[in-house]
């Protein structure tokens, strides 16, 4: 079905392979992205294209500090100026998509970062009237999620992210306990999480989520029972529950670690967390999210990942249509992001008009991502929307990929579903990299870390 990829047979030996890999949450990675050596415009890019259920992605990419573990596209410490700067980019760029694109349909929205609540309350009201005035986003009428961190979840700015329809707030707190946060590189005292969890639900927004993370040096399976019973104490709609990744070019990047021990700490804590979530009422959606199974849910309003399109705004954003992905240059070293940031500014609407830098995806490509998009979730993939989409059996054709993870006993094939099990979900991020095509691999392999 083209991009294949030969089987790994040392994935039939989980011993011999570490069950953290990569963590997945978009595919191909943007590190498979090259600039594009004529730029397509955005009007031939989303000719044809299904535009009645896209999601709107907006980028903010400024933070207070930068996190130990970071390797976000962000800067730390954006003056106002820039700011403001940053905000009339995103406005050009929005009015690029709406000429470019008049009949796009938004049926859900999100807006991250970076720290999206890095910006002050009227900036924020403008970000959201860009969506509403520019792209004719009625918020109130779509579940709308936005992140948010301990330093900036303050009651203006959460009022304004009410007035505006949030639906979900998503907060990064890692731990409860002082001296774990300061080890994975986050300032942060317990009594400013609490005060900001405090806001949050004084601010009545449906949803909280609260990330979390194991594998912190220093953490325990005591310690990480106390901090994720300090999360339930808020009786949060979600919980994510993050393994620590210890990146190139970030501030942990330097760390040395046992690689395993540090695996088997890491799986011995996420099955700590998973059983005291599920004990807690709480279903596991993927290997990281787990949703109250009492709590609230958002409309359903027909968008699929797997099948439907998305807008992103913003330097860091990417977007995607059913053949090609496109974005900005990707970046983590701190001076190579704010290079890329200063020029983002500088773009006038014609400049925003064309996709710059991105991949296009083949049939193989396209019946890849719908597998890995639909398998790294606890639900799986359904056989029938495969077969509907594309008029072929996934099991067929990845048959040579997943009978090594069957094997393994990761991966359950039937008539009607592929998913993961119980076991195979613990081991995502070793699943999720084994499914990359060989050119998406070569292309990442080839990506030079900036």
């Amino acid at each position: 079905m083209g991009s294949t990829r030969t089987a790994d047979p040392a994935l039939a030996d989980t011993g011999s392979r570490s069950p953290y890999g990569g963590y997945v949450y978009a595919y191909p990675h943007k590190t498979a992205y090259r600039p594009f050596e004529d730029p397509p415009a955005l009007r031939d890019v989303w000719a044809g294209q299904d535009l009645s259920s896209l999601f709107l992605y907006f980028h903010i990419p400024f933070c207070a500090t930068r996190c130990g573990f970071c390797n976000l596209f962000l800067r730390t410490g954006a003056p106002e100026e820039l700011v403001t700067r940053y905000l009339d980019a995103l406005e050009r760029q929005a009015r690029a998509v709406r000429e470019a694109i008049p009949g796009a349909r938004f049926a859900t929205a999100a807006v991250g970062g970076g720290t999206p609540t890095y910006l002050s309350a009227p900036e924020l009201e403008r970000l959201f009237g860009i969506a509403t005035d520019v792209l004719g986003v009625d918020l109130a009428a779509v579940p709308l999620a936005v992140e948010t961190s301990p330093g900036t979840a303050t009651p203006d700015r959460l009022a304004v992210l009410a007035a505006h329809g949030t639906t979900r707030v998503s907060i990064g707190v890692q731990s409860f306990d002082d001296a774990e946060a300061h080890a994975a590189g986050r300032p942060q005292k317990r009594a400013e999480v609490e005060a900001a969890l405090t806001a949050i639900r004084d601010a009545a927004i449906p949803s909280l989520n609260i990330d979390l993370i194991y594998g912190i040096d220093g953490q325990t399976p005591d310690s990480w029972r106390r901090s994720l019973d300090a999360a339930l104490a808020w009786r949060p709609e979600e919980v994510y529950l993050y393994p620590l990744y210890v990146r190139p070019l970030t501030g942990l990047g330097r760390r040395a670690v046992t690689r395993a021990d540090w695996d088997r700490e890491r799986l011995a804590l996420y099955r700590i967390g998973r059983d005291r979530l599920r004990e807690a009422g709480y279903e596991q959606t993927s290997m990281r999210g787990f949703r109250r199974a009492d709590g609230p849910r958002d409309a359903d309003t027909g968008y699929r990942c797997q099948r439907d399109g998305m807008i992103g705004l913003g330097c860091g954003a990417r977007s995607y249509t059913a053949d090609l992905h496109y974005s900005f240059e990707y970046a983590v070293g701190i001076s190579e992001v704010r290079a890329i940031i200063d020029e983002y500014v500088t773009f006038d609407q014609e400049a925003f008009s064309r996709a710059r830098v991105g991949i296009r995806l083949d049939a193989g490509e396209q019946r890849r991502r719908h597998l890995l998009t639909s398998l790294l979730q606890a639900e799986g993939l359904e056989a029938a929307d495969y077969r509907g989409r594309f008029g072929s059996d996934a099991a067929v054709d990845f048959a040579a990929e997943l009978a090594p993870l069957a094997d393994a006993g990761w991966v359950a094939v039937d008539a009607d579903r592929i998913r993961l099990t119980e076991e195979g979900l613990a081991w995502s991020d070793a699943v999720g990299p084994a499914l990359f095509s060989g050119r998406a691999q070569e292309l990442m392999d080839g990506y030079e870390l900036r």
